[in-house]
């Protein structure tokens, strides 16, 4: 349950792999031990958790969920600016960005940010359709 965000998960439909809306074009959490350090990668995920430290000067850390993991995504002050109301208020987002790997922990970098949330609702739709 995503307490945090207000947002219930939505079961996918079993055998209809083919209904579940995928942004086009994004890595499943799974695989992103697969990408180099540094390749430019596209992810897309529920928004679990939005945090933005005092002490991190600036910096927004998000954790996005997919059907298949987590993702780490740090959203610098800049790109912050740029994507405010897609950080901000976006219940799934898309984010373009540089694999990062340190200390065993894989973040993406974010340099473009995409809300897609428009895409939970058709999700509801074929649910009641």
């Amino acid at each position: 349950m995503f307490v945090l965000m207000r947002v219930a998960p939505i079961p996918r439909p079993a055998g209809r792999d083919d209904d579940w809306p995928r942004p086009p074009s994004c890595l499943p959490a799974a695989r992103l031990e697969e990408p180099p350090d540094g390749a430019r990668v596209a992810v897309a995920g529920l928004v679990i958790l939005r945090q933005r430290p005092g002490t991190a000067k600036g910096v927004i850390f998000v954790t996005l969920e997919d059907e298949t993991g987590v993702v780490n995504v740090i959203v610098w002050r800049k790109i912050y600016e740029r994507f405010r109301r897609a950080v901000i208020s976006g219940r799934l987002l898309r984010v373009t960005g540089r694999m990062q790997r340190a200390h065993s922990v894989t973040h993406v970098i974010a340099e473009e940010i995409e809300d897609i949330s428009a895409m939970l609702d058709r999700l509801l739709q074929q649910e009641q359709g």
